[in-house]
């Protein structure tokens, strides 16, 4: 597996020294943002699909410094009763699949969408309680009317173009977990599939080698996100692990994003690693740096140090042993 970045955290820098600082840490890929909240600081997607010239341009940048893109990047909410919310999220998912198509991507990373509770709303609902029956009722409405509908749709649209489709698992979304993630990608297509973050899965209780093997099994693991996610018991049982309080607030949130190491040990992050590559996935292991107490650049070089001590580049040979 190749380690890579989600290249957001260098957006103050041009492409060319991005490319170079990624190259420079000795890092194989880049994930780049096209739109959406990742915004699209070295890709501009209007330009790129107007011109072959550009395009060539581009992706020979990024070759000539050894590097492959692993995967384009629009998370939105294509769902939203933010009616021109959900119309930019469609638009930059449709052309982000487009040009990841005529450029060789394989991935493109994005959020599954939530609806309102109804169509009057005009905020997205995420219910999280199977009583009241209301909430039931919703999240039944969210999905057969909205939801599956979506992800139908732009599931053929992907494989029409070859690409595939990488589902975030994040909280505040319809698919959040495994479970939902496999739900909609069976009544939906197999080109949708999951971007698993390791971090979204900690503070809900779920351990990802556990989700690795249950995603991996289903062949349904499509890009990988390296962030690390720091539980306080403490503040858990204060809070609970849907603690609404703002990031910022470290010292009294039940859970902080953290750069790769500082939130479990290189014994479960190796773990992860080796599930991985058990359970058939041998793309890129792409770093996605979100920790509150640290610089960009102090938690990206500790990312890398962290992930280069477990990770497994080379594919495995015969058992000569056995």
């Amino acid at each position: 597996m190749k380690l890579g970045v989600f290249t957001v955290l260098f957006a103050d820098k041009s492409f060319e020294d991005m490319l170079d600082h990624v190259k420079e840490s000795g890092l194989k890929a880049v994930e780049i943002g096209t739109g959406g909240y990742p915004g699209g600081a070295h890709c501009n997607v209007d330009e790129l699909l107007e011109s072959e010239e550009k395009r060539t341009a581009f992706m020979e940048k990024v070759k000539a410094r050894g590097l492959t893109i692993s995967a384009f990047s629009c998370h939105g909410n294509p769902i939203s009763p933010d009616k021109t919310f959900a119309a930019e999220s469609h638009d930059a998912f449709v052309k982000t699949v487009k040009l990841a198509s005529q450029l060789g991507v394989p991935v493109v990373n994005t959020f599954s969408g939530t609806p309102g509770g109804s169509e009057a709303d005009t905020m997205p609902n995420w219910p999280v309680t199977p009583w009241p029956a209301e909430y039931s009722d919703v999240l039944e409405w969210q999905w057969q009317e909205k939801l599956i509908p979506y992800w139908k749709e732009q599931g053929q649209f992907a494989e029409e173009h070859g690409v595939k489709i990488g589902l975030e698992l994040h909280a505040g979304f319809l698919v959040h977990t495994p479970h939902t993630m496999l739900k909609l990608r069976e009544a939906t297509s197999d080109a949708i599939g999951a971007n698993l973050d390791p971090s979204h899965l900690w503070w809900q209780g779920i351990d990802p080698v556990a989700a690795i093997k249950i995603l991996g099994n289903a062949g349904a693991i499509y890009h990988f996100h390296a962030k690390d996610t720091y539980i306080d018991q403490e503040n858990v049982n204060m809070y609970g692990l849907t603690d609404m309080q703002p990031y910022s607030e470290v010292k009294t949130r039940a859970w902080t994003f953290r750069s790769v190491g500082y939130g479990h040990g290189s014994q479960e992050w190796s773990n992860i690693v080796s599930a991985l590559r058990t359970y058939g996935y041998d793309h890129v292991i792409s770093i996605e740096h979100e920790d509150p107490i640290m610089s960009v650049d102090e938690g990206f070089s500790q990312a890398v140090k962290n992930l280069k001590a477990v990770n497994i580049e080379e594919a495995p040979v015969d058992m000569w042993w056995a």
